[in-house]
């Protein structure tokens, strides 16, 4: 396992409506329409523009104060790797961890930030499994006097979370988006290009931002007839893979395959991440198909095996060091009284408030650069040379 790369999966409600970034491209009517739009429903993020700045700073806690970690099932690697950067990087700073996964759902994960809470959590850093259902607990953390911070995922219809902390999950999409028709047309100059689309769990909220992203840069190519969906599934709520898993995405491209595919070509496919990409090439291959070009993101092993032997076209580097060292960072200057550093105050509307955030660059990965975009890497670096 790679200690370098951030999970990809994040949970939606149906009310998380990511405003996507081409209205800017777009004419007046255009954007007075998507501010409206946004006015009514968005919950997700809701503009691409960043700003440097700070915000917040109040009282300063004891240093051996205990800091409440929460994740959730342990569905990647990236994940059972910020536990260990949190027990370590929080360690060493001189705080108490608790860091506690829910591998039990998210009634586990409830029970577990209420507990921190009564345990005197000074900070409260949340990678939700489903963040639209921790209500109750983040009010109880608030009451407390506890400081929230959305980690990875955003925490969605409440006002009880005071940061935001996470890679550009809108940019993650585009870029995969953007590779799979770069890959398209270096196998194949022209069009039309036959393609399916998948997408992650449903009840994850970085999924539709992924989707959304991605189809910013997909839809207008499907409109004008360069890529065709033979299944006809372009909406989120046909392509999504519930609990991001890779038996689900195959059994999907199966059935695909088999219903719109006996004698057509598949070019290409949209996957969030690197498991289901995996588990649709398992699909394709079964089915006799030759291997399309194929997105991902995390940065699995597997996966950038897989891309120097020329199947997977891309993966998406998201490093879970810089991600965990940032949200510790936080912390310390929660500790001592700073205000904290931002670099978007106005994208991420979670149904109730505008989260103030700081995100991180995500980069794509191909045959192009594989070779040295994990120079630093100490699992993926040899394994590139």
């Amino acid at each position: 396992m790679s200690g370098f790369r951030n999970n990809c999966s994040t949970p939606p409600t149906k009310k998380v409506n990511q405003v996507m970034r081409t209205f800017r491209k777009a004419g007046k009517a255009a954007a007075v329409a998507a501010i409206a739009a946004l006015a009514l429903t968005a919950c997700g993020r809701t503009d691409t523009g960043t700003t440097g700045g700070s915000t917040g700073g109040g009282e300063a806690f004891p240093k051996d104060s205990s800091i409440g970690v929460a994740l959730p099932q342990k569905t990647s690697e990236n994940w059972v790797l910020a536990e260990k950067l949190f027990n370590d990087g929080l360690s060493e700073a001189g705080f108490k961890p608790d860091v506690q996964f829910a591998n039990g759902g998210v009634s586990e994960q409830q029970n577990q930030i209420s507990a921190m809470v009564t345990k005197g959590a000074k900070v409260l850093i949340v990678g939700a499994i489903d963040g639209s259902q921790l209500g109750s607990q983040l009010k109880q953390a608030k009451d407390s006097g506890a400081t929230i911070i959305a980690y990875d995922r955003l925490l969605l219809n409440t006002e009880n979370v005071d940061y935001y902390v996470a890679y550009d999950n809108f940019k993650v999409g585009e870029l995969q988006g953007q590779a799979l028709l770069d890959g398209l047309k270096e196998k194949k100059p022209d069009g039309p290009y036959n393609i399916e689309l998948f997408a992650g769990s449903p009840d994850d909220a970085n999924a539709k931002v992924f989707f959304d992203g991605a189809m910013s840069v997909l839809k207008p190519k499907i409109d004008d007839g360069t890529l065709k969906v033979l299944s006809g599934q372009t909406s989120f709520e046909q392509a999504v893979t519930q609990a991001w898993k890779g038996e689900n995405a195959q059994r999907r491209a199966d059935t695909l395959l088999a219903g719109s595919y006996g004698t057509a070509s598949l070019d290409g496919v949209l996957s969030p991440n690197d498991l289901l990409a995996r588990a649709i090439l398992t699909s394709v291959k079964a089915a006799g198909k030759p291997v399309p070009v194929i997105t991902g993101q995390d940065s699995e092993v597997e996966s950038v095996k897989s891309i120097l032997a020329g199947e997977q076209y891309s993966t998406i580097n998201k490093d879970t060091r810089k991600l965990v060292e940032h949200a510790i960072t936080m912390v310390k200057d929660l500790q001592a009284g700073k205000k904290l550093e931002i670099n978007d105050d106005k994208s991420y509307n979670n149904g109730v408030k505008t989260v103030p955030a700081y995100l991180l660059e995500p980069v794509i990965v191909t045959a192009a650069n594989v070779k040295t975009a994990y120079v630093d890497d100490p699992i993926l670096g040899p394994i590139t040379k």
